[in-house]
């Protein structure tokens, strides 16, 4: 007897195949032999890949819920709760920020962080939000490029800086780049971490600072 399938199951499979190999793990044809199926039987489910991705990506915005009291510690919980979103199914980072995204969980993370920002000015909340979104979305992007450069070259921070340090010290060396010789030698070295929470709050700071004005 086949199998029962649902949107919901099929969407659990393709998001199972992309947090294991990536989004190039992902077609109807392959969900659809994970589920044990002909892909002829996700039709009357799905449409088309775009219309997976969309409901895989929405699915994903569950687990981004915004919380706090006050703009300040919802923005940061948006900015939490995306990353570590991301960090968990990496293959988010390749479709953040791309057409609107209008799934009922997108929405309800949209209606927490609206309804968080209560008792700031709308001409501050819109830009402000869009500010936090595009800011996360870098971040991580650049996050996940790094996790992935580093598994493809099988080189780690330290094992960089040692077969590259020598090249940027001659480099240095010749006076052409004084400032950026400064900021290398002399500036903080952040892991991620420290470089995310940072740079949000340089962020967070300037849209207070808007609000207070």
């Amino acid at each position: 007897m086949p199998a029962p399938l649902s949107r919901e199951r099929i969407v659990r499979a393709a998001i199972q195949l992309a947090d294991a190999d990536g989004l190039g793990a992902v077609s109807l044809r392959k969900v659809a032999a994970a589920l044990d199926v002909g892909p002829m039987r996700l039709y009357g489910y799905i449409a088309t890949k775009e219309e997976l991705l969309d409901l895989m990506v929405d699915a994903v915005h569950a687990e981004i819920r915004p919380a706090g009291h006050g703009w300040r510690e919802v923005l940061r919980s948006l900015a939490d709760t995306t990353r570590q979103a991301a960090h968990q199914h990496e293959w988010l980072a390749d479709l953040l920020g791309g057409r609107p995204q209008l799934g009922p969980n997108t929405l309800a993370g949209g209606e927490a962080v609206a309804a968080g920002m209560g008792g700031v000015d709308l001409d501050t909340v819109v830009p402000a939000i869009a500010a936090v979104n595009a800011y996360v979305i870098g971040a991580v992007r650049r996050e996940i490029t790094e996790r992935r450069s580093e598994r493809a070259s099988g080189m780690d921070k330290e094992q960089w800086q040692v077969t590259f340090g020598p090249y940027l010290q001659r480099t240095f060396a010749t006076g052409r780049f004084p400032a950026l010789a400064t900021v290398v030698h002399d500036g903080p070295h952040l892991d991620a971490d420290q470089t995310f929470w940072t740079g949000l709050d340089f962020l967070l700071d300037g849209i207070g600072a808007r609000i207070s004005s």
